[in-house]
């Protein structure tokens, strides 16, 4: 038995190094455990979600499998990692989102709801009667003041903006298409905005998919709702991007 295999039976104990190995490990569930890539962009003036629609059981009503969820009618979340940890995740956030509102009038901003959901992520990393959440959340929103928002929360309590970021077991691969293309997102319209996260989901899952096997949902500007979009619109994005490849 190695030295280090001491300091990971609970969360609260650093190892000599400095290392919290329950919270290594939670990052790993929460990258491998849904086997899914989550990809988010920000255009000029839309933001959107795109990640895979795995059915695990044939039996499952495939209406009721999904990782994209709205927290409030104009902010969305995309959240992979274990299932019922993402569920329970996605339940706090829009109760923080409705006592914010009930408390102060107005609907909460996502940089204030990405900042809540990660403060209490981080609670759940100082007590050993706690479990990390095995989870990373993607928020995505269009602020009345600073206009379109995405941010990352990890299960640790880590939250950033970004211009467009990655979760899921193809991350890296991801992100390494996406530094690509950070320059031209600026610009980018609705459509430009989607179809460079299909593509950047192709890209690292090396295969072409139909309008059934991915889920993409957007909120376009300040007044726009989120929304995911049917199988038919999807559809369209699809075989614009084949029209442009060929």
């Amino acid at each position: 038995m190695s030295r280090d295999s001491n300091y990971d039976h609970h969360i609260t104990i650093f190892s000599p190094q400095g290392r919290l190995y329950q919270m290594e490990y939670a990052f790993k569930a929460s990258s491998t455990a849904s086997g899914l890539t989550g990809i988010a962009i920000r255009g000029s003036n839309s933001c959107v979600v795109v990640t895979q629609k795995k059915v695990p059981d044939r039996l499952i009503d495939p209406k009721s499998v999904s990782h994209v969820f709205s927290i409030t009618p104009k902010i969305g979340c995309l959240a992979t990692g274990l299932t019922a940890d993402c569920r329970a995740q996605v339940q706090r956030a829009r109760y923080e989102a409705a006592d914010f509102q009930f408390k102060y009038g107005y609907a909460i901003p996502v940089h204030v709801l990405a900042k809540r959901i990660a403060d209490i992520a981080q609670v759940n990393t100082q007590s050993a009667s706690m479990r990390p959440l095995a989870t990373v959340c993607l928020l995505v929103g269009v602020d009345d003041e600073r206009g379109p928002q995405v941010f990352k929360v990890d299960c640790a309590g880590h939250y950033l903006p970004f211009f467009a970021a990655a979760s899921g077991s193809k991350e890296q691969e991801a992100v390494n298409f996406l530094e690509k293309k950070v320059e031209e997102m600026k610009g980018f319209g609705v459509d430009d905005t989607v179809r460079t996260a299909i593509m950047c989901l192709g890209n690292v899952l090396g295969s072409d998919f139909r309008g059934t096997e991915i889920e993409v949902a957007i909120v376009e500007g300040k007044a726009g709702k989120f929304r995911k979009l049917t199988e038919d619109e999807i559809e369209t994005h699809l075989n614009a991007i084949a029209d442009a490849d060929a």
